[in-house]
């Protein structure tokens, strides 16, 4: 599985210009040679980066999912209060989503087109994910701060989150931290004792 630290600066390229055009167009709809002409490559050149189109979708999912988890991970073993830990996931969420929409749209949109193994490996992701949000409310609940929450109650907020790509506009009507603390007062209050 590929990890952020081991792209080249061609091949982070090369992702960021297929995620713009699956994210668009969708992943059926976009053909190899079309993300090696928008991207400024010919067919040699781009096989040198990537070995096939499903690749190149895996690799997208799998490093927005990964720069996820690591910001998450950082935020979970902080020693900040399980509040805290809270707004941060929110806002590191959100300006991971609003620096990566396109990959995002696609980590969402194209998962069924990956072949079983390499779903059940984006879906792990996800599910890392959710986990670590599920221990810090577990923390809260378990500190008396928050209510104890379930694996569904968790999966909902977190379907807030992983959603808002659909409707969110990136205008700048609102500041990234103003929607992530938004996001992260609803989370607390699904969370509250009361």
């Amino acid at each position: 599985m590929l990890k952020p630290s081991d792209l080249s600066d061609s091949k982070r390229m090369i992702m960021e210009v297929a995620a713009k055009l699956f994210a668009d167009k969708g992943y059926g709809g976009v053909g190899i040679s079309e993300v090696g002409d928008a991207a400024g490559f010919g067919k040699g050149a781009l096989y040198y980066h990537i070995k096939s189109k499903e690749d190149l979708l895996f690799d997208i999912m799998t490093v927005y999912m990964v720069e996820l988890i690591n910001a998450a991970r950082t935020i979970e073993i902080s020693g900040a209060n399980v509040t805290e830990r809270i707004r941060a996931l929110s806002e590191s969420f959100m300006d991971i989503m609003f620096a990566s929409r396109p990959e995002m749209t696609v980590c969402f949109r194209e998962v069924h087109a990956l072949t079983e193994a390499r779903r059940k490996g984006v879906m792990a992701l996800h599910a890392e994910y959710q986990d670590i949000w599920m221990r810090v409310f577990s923390d809260g609940a378990r500190l008396g701060v928050f209510r104890s929450l379930s694996k569904v109650e968790v999966k909902a907020i977190l379907g807030m989150y992983f959603y808002s790509f659909l409707w969110i506009r990136g205008d700048g009507a609102m500041s990234v931290q103003a929607i992530s603390e938004n996001f992260a007062g609803i989370a607390l209050r699904a969370a509250a004792k009361d």
